[in-house]
């Protein structure tokens, strides 16, 4: 019998990553017990309390955008492609967890998805190379109608929003362009109206509705927020008017209160007055890297903010003290290591850092930073007692794993980078290899590393771990 007729496919337990690029792809389920995220071509489902996942596979690429209905019962998820092919929309039956509609119309990418407010319709946006909005209708699974998304003379189209109180409207908003929109179900069209701006020209990166439909507020890459009248599509005032808001507003929640809760692309999350635009300085607090999702819990009692560099923030309204609820790498994992004779930790690597995880829980350790510099690889000495990493500079650096603390650093070891390496089992020697394609030995000793020997059979990069099978 074959080694892959005894072998059966493995069950994916649970997953460590979450997209942060993604505008707005941290959604709070309606339920208040589940987050959801994208991470690569799948839609993550995540219980809060008990971090259970449930993974939503049917996309070919990576996921761009998420949407959540009001009611909870359906997901709705795009996707980019490539150039030359069709992106497709997937809706998601919540409770069975499964795909109900395919819908395939937008070129190269789907830049949004939102459903109406009693999920009649679902409205999905193409990117750039697409330039167009479609309107689903949810009871059929078929194209209600579509149109251009902007003019010819403006830009791209990133967002769009539903109005509160009707399926029939929704306002979308992008690169110079703001417009009302009704569905004509009758004659299957779908008419804008240009939101009347006058002399402001404004980049429109998030849209939030107020309860009565009254206004809607849009959040702009200049930093400021643009309160609209809705029933007159007439500008009615903006803010802050002095200090705007460094790298642009990129995402915005509005509380039962009236309070607008909005982040940056500099990393700040703070509050506005929806009468008076004026930013509340004692309602703020930071957190590292570019915000891209802002989702509320509830009534907004909690908040949960989606980091670009892959982390995950939740705080209390009251509070508003962020806490880092999940973080992972925020590009390439590049390697993975098991200490020797140990399963319940491991240790992986990626630009810039290293970091350690628990095995049963998933959760980060120990972060060993260092700055515009990338691992290749990393191993766990046989006593347990050193991280060995090879790095992009040419260096091994060697870090204690209970504390991160520098033990021992390796200079110019390769000349093109450290692109594998090992340790023997007694621990007293390293084994490396690099860019260039050369094999080298070196001796540790308690104050100096030793090269020992230099092999230079290889002829190209050295990309496959180095396994040291006797001393």
């Amino acid at each position: 019998m074959s080694f892959t007729e005894l072998s059966e496919p493995l069950e994916l337990i649970s997953t460590i990553g979450f997209n942060g690029n993604v505008r707005h792809g941290l959604k709070i389920h309606p339920d208040g017990e589940h987050m959801v995220y994208p991470l690569g071509y799948t839609v993550i489902v995540e219980n809060i309390k008990t971090h259970e996942q449930k993974f939503l596979a049917g996309h070919n690429d990576n996921v761009s955008c998420i949407a959540i209905s009001r009611d909870g019962k359906y997901l709705a998820s795009g996707q980019v492609t490539h150039m030359g092919f069709k992106a497709v929309v997937i809706v998601w039956d919540f409770a069975a967890k499964e795909s109900k509609f395919v819908f395939t119309l937008h070129k190269v990418n789907v830049e949004s998805v939102e459903f109406s407010p009693n999920s009649k319709y679902v409205i999905s946006l193409g990117g750039r190379d697409d330039g167009s909005i479609a309107v689903w209708d949810l009871s059929t699974g078929e194209a209600l109608c579509g149109a251009a998304s902007g003019l010819k003379s403006s830009g791209s189209v990133y967002s769009i929003k539903f109005f509160n109180n009707t399926d029939e409207r929704f306002i979308t908003g992008g690169n110079g362009t703001l417009r009302l929109w009704e569905i004509d179900r009758e004659n299957r069209k779908v008419r804008p109206q240009e939101v009347q701006l006058g002399q402001l020209k404004r980049n429109v990166a998030c849209l939030v509705v107020d309860p009565d439909d009254l206004y809607f507020y849009a959040g702009t890459t200049t930093g400021d927020v643009l309160k609209v009248t809705i029933k007159t599509g007439l500008f009615k005032a903006s803010g802050p008017q002095k200090d705007l808001f460094s790298l642009g507003v990129t995402a915005i929640v509005l509380l039962k209160d009236g309070t607008l809760v909005l982040s940056t692309g500099s990393g700040l999350i703070t509050t506005m007055n929806t009468e008076t635009l004026k930013r509340n300085p004692h309602k703020e607090c930071k957190v590292d890297g570019v915000i891209t999702s802002l989702a509320k819990r509830g009534a907004g009692h909690q908040l949960y903010v989606g980091v670009a560099k892959g982390n995950i923030h939740m705080m209390t309204y009251d509070e508003f003290t962020p806490t880092c609820v999940m973080s992972c790498h925020y590009s390439g994992v590049l390697d993975v290591s098991f200490p020797e004779q140990c399963s319940d930790l491991f240790v992986t690597c990626s630009k810039e850092n290293i970091r350690v995880w628990v095995t049963e829980t998933s959760t980060e350790v120990l972060r060993i930073v260092v700055p515009n510099m990338t691992c290749h690889q990393v191993a766990v000495s046989p006593d347990g007692r050193s991280i060995i990493s090879g790095w992009n500079d040419g260096k091994i650096r060697a870090y204690t794993p209970q504390s991160g603390k520098e033990q021992y650093v390796v200079h110019d070891a390769h000349k093109q980078g450290v692109t594998a390496i090992a340790c023997t089992s007694d621990g007293h020697r390293i084994v490396s290899g690099g860019g260039e394609g050369q094999v080298r030995v070196w001796q540790l000793t308690p104050h100096r590393q030793n090269m020992v020997a230099a092999m230079k059979e290889h002829k190209g990069r050295l990309e496959i771990l180095i396994k040291i099978v006797r001393d």
